[in-house]
């Protein structure tokens, strides 16, 4: 029984472990690495980005024409008109806090308001500048 109680607890305890999540500075600083050597992520550059018209779509011109200008309230999907969640890190905590969802976004996004994937340096460009505040 003692066993049984033992191994039952190791489980519990495994359960209960909080799970690790990214921050979005380890995030940052993982597609700085990944740009290279001397490439430093720049808050300003980020903004250009965000702000930045496209002739891709002519109804998603830009990440702000969803994304708005208040990083910290939500947006609005200006084709389906659903709601998105608040862009910056401090009003939705769960902003930039895993890997394989940014990539998710990113990939989706960039494909359709840039016209192709985004390089590493400019997804560090782009959460520096929302984490340093996003201000426009």
């Amino acid at each position: 029984m003692t066993a049984i109680k033992i191994s039952l607890s190791i489980f519990l305890i495994a359960c209960a472990a909080p799970v690790l999540a990214e921050t979005p500075q380890q995030l940052v600083k993982s597609y700085t690495a990944e740009a290279g050597h001397g490439f430093a992520p720049s808050a300003v550059r980020g903004k250009e980005f965000f702000l930045k018209e496209r002739n891709v779509s002519q109804k998603m011109p830009a990440c702000v024409s969803c994304h708005g200008k208040d990083l910290n309230a939500a947006g609005e999907h200006v084709i389906t008109h659903k709601r998105i969640d608040p862009l910056s890190p401090t009003a939705n905590a769960e902003r930039f806090t895993s890997q394989k969802k940014v990539e998710k976004w990113f990939k989706r996004n960039c494909t359709e308001v840039v016209g192709r994937e985004c390089t590493a340096s400019e997804k560090a460009d782009y959460i520096q500048f929302v984490i340093q505040g996003g201000k426009i």
